[in-house]
């Protein structure tokens, strides 16, 4: 997500509450032998796994992200690493389709959490009421229903056309709370209403996918039992010592929630 509208979220917090709180298949082995593009949003990137690379800028690629590590153990003739934080769908349609040819064996994406306004829900939900973050929440849905699809539709479209002979895997968001947990920080209410909101732009975008042709990757499963407040988290909550990492998957989230979703689609 883009790094001033975290910077924006953890002041809000800061003044709000002054708290310091597998093996290769036969297709996989296919998609190997062709290019692989990732493409995307922080989600995709790496932002919250570390070792980022110094020449992804503001970007923040991290050799931990998943598409780094699908290349590293598969080998492809060709990487493009594309994904970058902040991105919405006008930006992979205007910054990260270039590398995609008729020779791109594989695509992976996250994209739409930006567009939907991850950002400011977080920010809503964590320093106002509980009313205020469903309205903010139910405000997002209704974006996801009205525009997303549309916007959705839109970057498919485009990889298609540039990577006809492409396997293009679409991954969603996890959830983020694990319930049923005394928690610090939100209430129940709220946690439940954020993680009803990931299934809510998941459903959208999984819909949006197979209309194209292109396969789900779901992460909840693999994120299941390691969301914040679970004792085991993949997620950042607010991450101290580098506050643009909260609430974006470890380098653990990255290899033990994405990269086997990736694997076992691509």
């Amino acid at each position: 997500m883009r790094r001033s509208r975290i910077t924006a979220y953890v002041t809000s917090l800061l003044l709000a509450s002054g708290l310091a709180l597998t093996g290769a298949t036969a297709t996989q082995a296919q998609a190997a032998t062709g290019g692989y593009v990732a493409l995307g949003d922080s989600y995709s990137s790496g932002v919250g796994a570390g070792s980022y690379i110094s020449s992804s800028g503001s970007c923040d690629r991290s050799t931990n992200a998943y598409p780094y590590l699908w290349n590293a153990a598969h080998s492809p003739s060709s990487f493009s690493f594309l994904a970058c934080s902040g991105a919405t769908t006008d930006d992979v349609l205007s910054g990260q389709l270039g590398t995609l040819s008729s020779s791109t064996a594989l695509v992976s994406v996250t994209i739409g959490g930006n567009d939907a306004g991850f950002a400011d829900v977080m920010t809503t939900c964590v320093t106002s009421s509980d009313s205020t973050c469903l309205s903010r929440i139910s405000t997002a849905q209704a974006y996801v229903d009205s525009t997303l699809p549309g916007k959705l539709d839109a970057v498919y479209d485009a990889i298609r056309a540039k990577a006809p002979n492409a396997k293009v895997v679409v991954l969603g968001y996890p959830r983020f709370y694990k319930l049923g947990t005394t928690c610090l920080g939100l209430s129940a209410t709220k946690r439940s209403a954020i993680n009803n909101a990931a299934d809510y732009i998941d459903t959208a975008i999984a819909k949006r996918a197979a209309d194209h042709g292109f396969t789900y990757g779901d992460v909840r499963a693999t994120f299941s039992g390691h969301e914040i407040c679970s004792g085991s988290s993949w997620l950042h909550s607010v991450n101290w010592l580098d506050i643009t990492e909260s609430y974006h998957p470890t380098a653990a989230g990255q290899s033990g929630g994405y990269l086997p979703v990736l694997t076992s689609n691509a």
